[in-house]
């Protein structure tokens, strides 16, 4: 089914006793939609491990029922202004702009309108101009990728003409064209960049880069823009005061036409930095309407809990955190829930996606949507747009599928196949089958209240995947560390890429693929500082923070999702406690994610870039996998590497005990995987006792 029946969104993923979550749903039923609330433990469908387990919460929320119906969503980013200007020449009016087009279509690509005046790259690919629905083009084709200055006048009598000058050598020669078509004047409506706005609709979305579009009227100018002006916010200073509202979150800090590699910084010479990018598949907040509204309960545990809604024998399940009151533990264990880096791989369309996976999905009672097959819900920040530049904004206010309990990520995998939300699962289950009382809070929670949020919890884990962090972030993790916590780093591929939060709206964030990395696309020269904050963007690693530096590991090599046991190194009699009860060497070649605790994508100290204290080396992985390869930003030549070791010596994981000055411990694994193996033999193995050793010990400091 192209359309979805049932589907839901929060407008936050946590909250505090006191706030409230607002749930917005569209549904195509024509029935009611019920909702009831439920205690998620284990989000894992497979049928040889834990299942879905979920446990009734309705003493927390009754269930209730409501009428909701179909909510559109309109993806397309673009500038409009609040106001109608009234166009009304005594002599000519000139619209103009400077346009670095990046996909041609079948369909008109608005660049500037007014009332019934457009400047637009039509469907020949040529620049048009068209009044009333009469059109003029100069039938040469842009070259996609290359920088021209177009202008489109229209005299008070009809005389219409268009213009393309080439900026680059490579765009072609000088274009023109003239015509005559009846005119009506006045005219009036609101001034639109890369779409056409009337009353009714949004459409003609332009793809592709914009810089100083104008309207002047009689000579003087009516509507004009600096696209460098106020990089960080939503909107646009005019010249005259008007303002250029931005929807769906066109990407800033982008290189305009003057832009020639002298400087790399939007902030340091804004006017190289003149242009945004427009997309028409640019989606980042539905918008719809709120259906109903959860007042958190200030007796309510903190934990993980889903929204489940039905209609008519179709479900959607929307999870929640609930963080404990700021400063007032009820447990000695806080659980980190990496929710920026759940938004920064919402709805992932896997380029090995097949059809396929379906029968699993199926014969598991997994969630049965996949964004390969849904694109229209807009993809993840791991995907390209339509024109093939990279996605580089996130936000969860939209539908997110594989944030859904029972979401594969993996379907032809020998094993659950799991990441992210699911995977993480297989840590809480495991906290519930110990009995170990923890609570919850999300990024979103570290990234504004900082410290405050972590410094009465005697320990501190995050799950499998760490992977997206802002400076705040960081900041208040080490600052913990240093101050005597215990953190425990349960992942691999943790603390890698920087990201910024945009400041006029919390649930939007931005990532930068620049220099270095496992990168799922590669931005474009000049365009590696974020918008949002101005910071430079990419590898926390090339921003002078490695992982190492606060969990004494860092993201070294990657292979498929195969996993393989441990080898005891440590034989330091004051490092025994850790191994309690674990009589084998070699241990964890097991597990629910990859077949083995050491895996898919793995850590280590390596050179010891910045890593403080002192580190032990507890254990290091066993791998019989021949498929993982070191990370780009760790091979220098084809023959040789940072680690200064043939290749192969690299491929593997660490798992360490770090201790710095002021007692501060950190716990580290090394490996995704490694919580997928919790759950195995129904808890019962050699990982589950080690993990139980460490945190037990840390809970009782």
């Amino acid at each position: 089914m192209k359309h979805i029946p049932l589907l839901g969104y929060t407008d936050r993923l946590s909250a505090r006793g006191g706030e409230s979550i607002s749930f917005k749903i569209s549904c195509r039923t024509g029935e009611p939609v019920t909702a009831r609330l439920y205690r998620s433990v284990s989000a894992d469908p497979n049928p040889q491990g834990p299942g879905i387990i979920e446990q009734d919460a309705q003493e927390y929320f009754n269930p209730l029922t409501v009428q909701s119906g179909y909510q559109p969503f309109y993806p397309g980013s673009y500038g409009c202004t609040e106001q109608p200007f009234c166009l009304d020449p005594q002599h000519a009016l000139r619209f103009s702009a400077i346009i670095y087009p990046t996909l041609h279509k079948s369909q008109s690509q608005c660049v500037l309108a007014c009332g019934e005046v457009a400047l637009s790259v039509g469907r020949d690919g040529c620049a048009t101009l068209s009044v009333a629905g009469k059109s003029i083009s100069t039938n040469v084709p842009l070259i996609l990728k290359r920088w021209y200055k177009i202008v489109g006048s229209i005299s008070h009598d009809g005389r219409l003409s268009i213009e393309q000058q080439p900026l680059e050598k490579q765009a072609g020669e000088f274009a023109q064209a003239q015509l005559t078509v009846p005119a009506r004047w006045p005219q009036e409506g609101v001034v639109s960049v890369a779409a056409r706005v009337t009353s009714s609709e949004v459409v003609d979305c332009y793809n592709g880069k914009i810089e100083t579009p104008e309207i002047y009227m009689d000579g003087q100018l009516l509507a004009g823009w600096d696209l460098a002006r106020e990089t960080s916010a939503c909107w646009v200073p005019g010249s005259h005061g008007e303002v250029l509202e931005l929807y769906n979150f066109p990407a800033r800090g982008m290189t305009s036409s003057a832009w020639e590699g002298s400087e790399m910084c939007w902030r340091h010479c804004p006017e190289h930095y003149a242009a945004i990018h427009f997309h028409e598949d640019d989606i980042y907040d539905f918008n719809w309407k709120t259906d109903f509204q959860f007042e958190i309960p200030a007796r309510m545990p903190s934990g993980i809990y889903v929204m489940r809604i039905s209609s008519a024998g179709y479900e959607d399940a929307l999870p929640i955190y609930i963080c404990p009151p700021l400063g007032n533990p009820g447990a000695k264990l806080l659980v980190l829930i990496s929710t920026f880096t759940y938004s920064i791989y919402g709805n992932h369309a896997r380029p090995d996606y097949e059809p396929a996976w379906q029968e699993r999905i199926q014969d598991w009672q997994g969630y049965p949507y996949n964004p390969a097959e849904h694109p229209e819900y807009g993809l993840s920040t791991y995907n390209n747009h339509r024109d093939g530049s990279g996605i580089c904004h996130a936000s969860h206010r939209r539908p997110l599928f594989n944030l859904r309990p029972g979401y594969i990520t993996f379907g032809a995998a020998e094993c659950s196949g799991l990441r992210h939300f699911q995977a993480d699962s297989h840590l809480i289950s495991w906290l519930h089958a110990k009995g170990i009382d923890y609570e919850v809070i999300t990024d979103a929670e570290l990234h504004r209240d900082g410290m405050a949020v972590l410094e009465a919890y005697p320990a501190v884990t995050t799950a499998s995947h760490p992977e997206y962090h802002t400076k705040a972030m960081l900041d208040a993790l080490l600052d913990y560390r240093d101050q005597g916590g215990a953190l425990h780093y349960l992942g691999g591929n943790g603390f890698y890429w920087r990201i910024a939060q945009h400041r006029e709206n919390d649930s939007l964030l931005e990532i930068r693929r620049a220099e270095d990395g496992i990168r799922a696309w590669a931005a474009e020269p000049g365009e590696y500082y974020n918008a949002f904050d101005g910071g430079y963007g990419g590898l926390w690693r090339r921003n002078g923070r490695t992982p190492q530096s606060l969990v004494g590991i860092g993201f070294t090599a990657q292979g498929e999702f195969v996993g393989g046991p441990y080898k005891r190194t440590c034989t330091d009699p004051r490092f025994d406690w850790v191994f309690e009860g674990i009589s084998d060497q070699v241990f964890g070649g097991f597990g629910y994610s990859g077949n083995g605790a050491a895996g898919y994508e793995l850590d280590n100290i390596g050179n010891g870039q910045q890593t403080p204290g002192n580190i032990t080396l507890l254990a290091q992985s066993v791998n019989a996998a021949t498929d993982f390869m070191l990370v780009p930003e760790e091979q220098l030549t084809h023959l040789t590497n940072l680690s200064g070791a043939p290749t192969e010596d690299a491929l593997h994981a660490d798992m360490v005990y770090l201790e710095v000055p002021g007692g501060g411990r950190v716990f580290s694994t090394g490996s995704i995987t490694f919580c997928g193996s919790l759950p195995w033999n129904n808890y019962q193995n050699a990982v589950s006792q080690l993990l139980e050793n460490v945190l037990r010990r840390h809970m009782q400091d």
